[in-house]
Order: structure tokens, then sequence, then C-alpha cells
């Protein structure tokens, strides 16, 4: 045995023992993950950081999405494996684009605000006036839609307009007095206000139950790869658990400001551990959040909600579960 097989040997022994992150092997599964940027994304970052997925033998690509429509058509053409979005994201593919997607997971309400400008007194002053959006007709369009038509806006009160992920809708408000308002999340939410735009409140407290964030994946690529399914949800699952254990405050926080690479990190950490609000314990998925957003998407885009199951399969989330 070379002396330096055996330094890799013993640092590996070490890393696995303490929890370390070890550097990816040429016998790790690698995955390639897409999700916006975000607090919804400390799972994810924990499990990397912790060693969780290395631990499993999974080496994790984590791409940052542009738009909703770069993210579904990569989970479609096989780019990625897995996404973390709104789960309307999904219901469109499977709805829209016909590709057999499930939701393995689930993650939050979508920590979103309602964010306008200074001069905007009430939601009913927005008649008139441009809401900036990712998609038209996909999951924060829908909340925006809604919030706007139970203070009396319908179709043709207001513009919608897209302009792509949470950053660059932000970016375009500070930038453009005539985009009036935005769903936004943390840390973009937190921003906005810093930056003078005026916060109407959580979307939550509007539109009610809602299933945002959720793993996602295609009903082929889980099938053919039922172990790696299971190893990947342990891995978040463990790494959710970390995020969310007091006794881990300081490093979780940490974490969240050199992933966000933005300041308001102590904020951001005391959203995703709200016991209300927050990230749900153990990613267990909503069904009546989920029922919501089909509610909502029939709403706007018509047609009759279907059954939740159409989109699900949450086996490989309670084999994982059983597993830990």
């Amino acid at each position: 045995m070379t002396r330096r097989f055996l330094i890799a040997a013993m640092a590996a022994v070490l890393a696995a023992a303490l929890g370390l992150p070890r550097e990816a092997r040429a016998e790790d599964t690698k995955l390639t993950v897409m999700a916006f940027i975000g607090i919804q994304n400390l799972p994810i970052w924990a499990a990397q950081s912790q060693g969780f997925f290395a631990k499993r033998g999974l080496s994790i690509d984590l791409k940052v999405a542009p738009g909703s429509e770069v993210l579904r058509q990569g989970l479609a053409d096989g780019k990625w494996q897995i996404v973390h979005t709104a789960f309307d994201n999904g219901v469109a593919m499977a709805d829209v684009a016909k590709v057999d997607i499930i939701g393995v997971i689930g993650g939050d309400n979508s920590f979103n605000h309602l964010l306008v400008q200074p001069e905007i007194g009430t939601i009913k002053d927005l008649r008139g006036k441009t809401g900036v959006l990712d998609a038209l007709n996909t999951a924060y369009a829908f909340q925006l839609y809604d919030i706007l038509a139970k203070n009396g806006l319908h179709k043709g009160d207001y513009t919608p307009k897209s302009v792509g992920a949470t950053f660059k809708r932000l970016a375009v408000m500070q930038q453009d007095k005539t985009a009036a308002a935005a769903i936004l999340n943390a840390p973009f939410s937190i921003l906005a206000v810093k930056s003078g735009l005026k916060d109407m409140g959580p979307v939550s407290a509007v539109i009610g139950p809602y299933q945002a964030t959720a793993g996602i994946t295609t009903r082929a690529w889980a099938k053919a790869n039922p172990d790696t399914m299971v190893k990947y949800l342990q891995a978040y699952i463990e790494g959710l658990r970390w995020a969310l254990d007091p006794k881990n405050k300081d490093a979780a926080t940490k974490l969240l400001a050199e992933r966000l690479k933005l300041t308001p990190a102590t904020e951001c950490y005391a959203l995703v551990t709200d016991p209300t609000n927050g990230l749900v314990k153990d990613g267990k998925f909503d069904i009546d959040g989920f029922k919501n957003v089909l509610k909502l998407r029939a709403e706007f885009e018509g047609g009759t909600p279907a059954a939740p199951e159409k989109y699900l399969d949450l086996s490989y989330y309670k084999k994982a579960l059983a597993g830990l």
C-alpha cells in the first residue's frame, strides 16, 4: 500500500466518521439537479456540506434555474434528473407538455410575498399596472392572479409580463418603476424591502395552503433508478433535519450566507425554521396545499382539477423515510 493511498484512505475514513464531505469518487453516482436560487435549497446545501449525499455514493451537481421553461425542458430532455421547484411546474409538464412526471417529496408553501412599488397604496391600485412574473401560466403567476382577483382585478385589468426567475423579477422592479408588482420569495423579498419596495404581506395569508417547492422527476427515471432515488431522498431529508436542528443554527446560518452570497442570512434562517410557514418537517408533501394548486390552475387555465394522485409517487419517499 503506497503512502499516498494510505493517506487518502485515512482521510476518507475520518471524513465519514465526522460527517464531513469528501471529494467525489469516480464510482459515485452523478446526478444533475436544478433548482431556483433561494432559501428553500438549504436541505440540499446541508446534505452537500455535511456529506449526506457523499456517504451514499452520490455526487450532486446543483444547477441554478434561470427560469421555469429551462427547468422544465431540461428535466424532460434528461439534462437534469431531479428538479426542486413549485409543483405546479410539474403539473404543467404533465398536462400541457405531456411529460410523465412525478412529485416525490414536498418542501414548503413558497415563502412568497407580494412586493410592489412604494407608491402603490392598496392592491386595487395595481389596476392598469404591470406585474412581472416568470412563466405567465404556471405556479406563482396563478398566485398573483388569485390575489388580484380577490381584490376585484381580473384579466385585462392589469398587464402580466414574463421576465424570469425571482432574482430577475427583483432586478426589473428595482430598475423599472413601471414594473409595479411581483411575487418574490426570500432572500429576494427581504432585499426588496431594503431597497425601498413595499411588502404587501405573505401570499399564503391570502390564498391559503399551497404546495410550493417539491422534488420532481420523471416516472421513467425513478423506475429505472429506484435505489438512487431513495438514497437521494434520504440524503435530502437528513440535510433538512440537520438544518432545522437548533444546535446547528450558527452553522446553518453561515451556510445560507455562503450559498446565497447575500447578507440577510439571519432573517432567512428564521424563515426556514418557522414552525408554521418554514420548511416542512421531513419534506412531507402537503396534499391539501396541492389541491389548492390544482384549483388555481383550473380557475385560470380552465378545465377540471385532476386527482392529486395522478402526479405523485410517494413510494420512494416512504421507503427513504423508513430507512433513516
